[in-house]
């Protein structure tokens, strides 16, 4: 049985020697911080990637520690000169949630966003965030949207049936209300919970409820 530990867990990619001993050294001194051996990558919560570009041979090394990652998601901080439209978008493919500028880059700065991405927080510069919203915005006008899907992946009359649904309605009052018949309001329960691998009608609702479509 391995032993517990106290602090995120956080693990260091570099390109940069120097840099990359310096972080490692700084971050060991703090008591909410674990910081990792190379050896240790699957036992991270946070992958900090400290580097001057993000190159495509960083961003495969990324694609590597995310697969390495058994059972949950692996969180990556990082912090780099220049980032790119399409390393953004393969960078948060595979784990990215914050990025720091290494003109702003401080020690104190760093294990703020290492922290603040164990609670989901994201750090990201303004043209980054300009970049994922206009993205977001063409795969819901030229791919969910012909197809009938909200940038949740589900249908509007889906996310009609799943909000009563939560109201605690039956199927035969969900139909009455919808003007649907009950069989129409059981196949469209079913093909739902069928293409997303939801369990049962109050995972479906805690899945609404997870990804903001109620």
């Amino acid at each position: 049985m391995q032993p517990e530990y106290a602090g995120l867990a956080v693990a260091i990619l570099s390109n940069e020697p120097i840099t990359g001993d310096g972080a490692r050294a700084y971050l060991r001194s703090r008591p909410e911080l674990r910081v990792l051996d190379p050896e240790e990558l699957a036992l991270a919560d946070v992958l900090l990637v400290v580097v001057d570009d993000l190159s495509e041979d960083v961003l495969a090394l990324m694609e590597q520690a995310a697969q390495q990652a058994p059972g949950h998601r692996l969180r990556m901080v990082v912090v780099t000169n220049t980032i790119r439209e399409h390393q953004l978008l393969r960078a948060v493919g595979c784990g990215l949630i914050s990025v720091i500028p290494r003109n702003e880059a401080s020690y104190e700065a760093i294990v703020r966003v290492l922290l603040d991405s164990q609670r989901g927080q994201a750090v990201l510069p303004s043209i980054a965030i300009g970049w994922l919203i206009e993205h977001t915005r063409l795969i819901q006008q030229d791919v969910l949207a012909p197809m009938g899907l909200t940038a949740a992946g589900l249908q509007p009359r889906e996310v009609d049936v799943l909000r009563l649904l939560a109201e605690g309605l039956s199927t035969n009052e969900i139909a009455t209300k919808l003007n649907y018949s009950e069989r129409t309001i059981k196949t469209i329960i079913h093909s739902m919970m069928t293409r997303l691998g939801l369990r049962n009608r109050p995972h479906a609702v805690a899945y609404a409820m997870r990804v903001g479509a109620l």
